[in-house]
């Protein structure tokens, strides 16, 4: 790999394979609620304890990951992982019970928490050290890119055809992201090293601030992508494709911009403004809004989680060694999946019991607690740590 290059054949291969993947995924999040709404007649809570048994799963097979990537070749976990993911999706169609539903989406979660950790922790590898937030930013396009793709491409087919299809388009999706895989020539340059299976292996303790900053920020986009069709529905939005459309948008003008904004000048403007985003956003979702402030809410957090995430997950990154790479990714996305899993389950408990009005407003004190957080204890240890700007 030439010194400081960036889009490499097989980093471009990498991030293809990982928006074919991604967007089998986003099928799944518009549609979840309706499957389950329309097969099983589940209620809120059933969506929520569904949505969530995917997150949890994923949480739980992080730290695992992240050891088997930091122990063996890094390429062979991902080509399990991926292949497992893709094969889950064929099992769906045939389910008869919400009891098997809910196994199968807790097993498909954990899948997803191996593979998503392995893709990372590669695209870390091949990135250069200097170009870490842009290379990172660019990278995580693809998850915005299938953010805007899938959930489009999910309502048209199950309009014009049928859940089944749905799934069997999903896996086929993967498939071709596969092919790719396939051709990939993973860095020869990095040397895993057996190591002894302690707890201390599974966690990295320097991502530990800024892995707990983005639980808190990610608690919001949980409940927004497992309910906000529902939300759509109740505002007389038969079709709110377009809110995931403009959301994907928005998170991927941020990303291509706030990884280079970080590695010339640092963490602390680029988050700020980003959850100011999404405390302005979250507060015109509260307010019952009309078509207008409806669709300004998705760009604005699609711009706010956009701004964040690659931010923080380069912060997590820079104080770690290579060998510890996977750790620290998967100590990062174990706490990013907890966010978004605790946003599933308060938003179902909340909407179920007191209405969307008050699920947004519990959004707007989880952003404020990350606020706070990343200004007392995220950019002190940032500070502490790299000694660099901020």
């Amino acid at each position: 790999m030439k010194a400081g290059s960036l889009w490499t054949r097989d980093f471009i291969f990498l991030t293809i394979a990982n928006l074919l993947m991604a967007i089998a995924f986003y099928f799944m999040t518009p549609t979840m609620a309706l499957f389950m709404t329309d097969r099983f007649e589940a209620d809120e809570r059933q969506i929520g304890l569904v949505m969530f048994s995917f997150t949890i799963a994923a949480i739980l097979m992080r730290p695992l990951a992240g050891y088997l990537l930091d122990s063996f070749k890094r390429y062979r976990i991902y080509v399990i992982s991926y292949l497992l993911f893709t094969a889950l999706f064929v099992l769906y169609p045939p389910l008869l019970s919400f009891a098997l539903l809910l196994l199968l989406r807790f097993a498909h979660g954990l899948s997803w928490g191996a593979l998503n950790t392995a893709g990372y922790t590669l695209a870390v590898d091949m990135i250069p050290e200097k170009r870490r937030g842009e290379g990172l930013g660019f990278f995580g396009i693809y998850m915005n890119a299938a953010m805007a793709i899938g959930p489009v491409l999910a309502l048209f087919v199950v309009q014009q055809s049928s859940y089944d299809a749905l799934f069997y388009v999903a896996a086929g999706f993967c498939v071709a992201g596969f092919v790719l895989i396939c051709m990939l020539k993973p860095p020869s340059f990095l040397k895993t090293s057996r190591q002894k299976f302690k707890l201390s292996a599974l966690f990295e303790r320097k991502a530990l601030p800024v892995s707990i900053n983005i639980m808190f920020v990610q608690i919001p986009y949980g409940g927004i992508i497992s309910f906000m069709a529902l939300y759509g529905r109740e505002i007389g939005l038969t079709n709110s494709g377009s809110f995931f459309l403009l959301l994907a948008v928005g998170l991927a003008s941020a990303r291509a911009l706030s990884g280079c904004f970080f590695d010339r000048f640092g963490p602390r403007n680029v988050s700020f403004t980003g959850i100011i985003l999404l405390l302005i956003s979250l507060l015109l979702l509260a307010l019952k809004p009309g078509l207008v402030s409806f669709h300004a809410a998705a760009i604005g957090l699609g711009l706010g989680f956009g701004s964040v995430a690659p931010v923080f997950q380069a912060i997590a990154n820079n104080g770690c060694s290579p060998e510890r790479r996977g750790a620290a990714n998967s100590t990062y996305l174990m706490f990013f999946d907890t966010g978004v899993g605790l946003g599933m389950l308060l938003f179902g408990v909340l909407i179920r019991n007191l209405g969307y009005t008050t699920a947004f407003y519990a959004s707007v004190i989880a952003e404020l607690t990350a606020l706070i957080f990343f200004i007392y204890i995220t950019l002190p240890q940032y500070k502490k740590h790299e000694g660099g700007k901020f």
